[in-house]
């Protein structure tokens, strides 16, 4: 790999890893102040926010709409993941398991995670890549 090529992986590694701590930060903010339906799915959608940016951290070579797809794909299985129970006993042990697993299946989420991967794609899709063309 070129030096070129090695410093913009690692400068898309840096402004993901940004990004994946103010999407952290929106998404405890938004529930801590916000209320009822619109909170959580926000939430929701935030969740898989964050999921797609820490994708781009760990592979900065991924496209956009893959590190979507994989962090959509993730975000469902840890839902449906909640019909076995397993993710609600965890829940009930730490705080951390219940903000990662969740503890109970609710469909709708389904539908606002792929608002998160759609939302992820759409701020991707204005902000240029760092090992992008260059303009003059």
């Amino acid at each position: 790999m070129s030096a070129p090529l090695r410093r913009a992986r690692t400068r898309t590694r840096h402004l993901a890893a940004v990004a994946a701590g103010v999407t952290l930060c929106a998404g405890l903010g938004v529930r801590a102040v916000g209320h009822g339906e619109t909170a959580k799915y926000a939430g929701d959608a935030l969740y898989t926010v964050l999921l797609c940016t820490l994708v781009t951290a760990l592979a900065p070579a991924t496209r956009p709409p893959a590190a979507a797809g994989v962090a959509l794909a993730v975000s469902w299985a840890i839902e449906c993941a909640q019909l076995t129970g397993v993710p609600a006993d965890l829940a009930g042990r730490s705080v951390l398991a219940r903000l990662v697993l969740g503890s109970t299946f609710n469909a709708p989420d389904l539908l606002w995670y792929a608002m998160g991967a759609g939302l992820f794609l759409l701020i991707r899709t204005a902000v240029p890549r760092p090992d992008g063309p260059r303009h003059a």
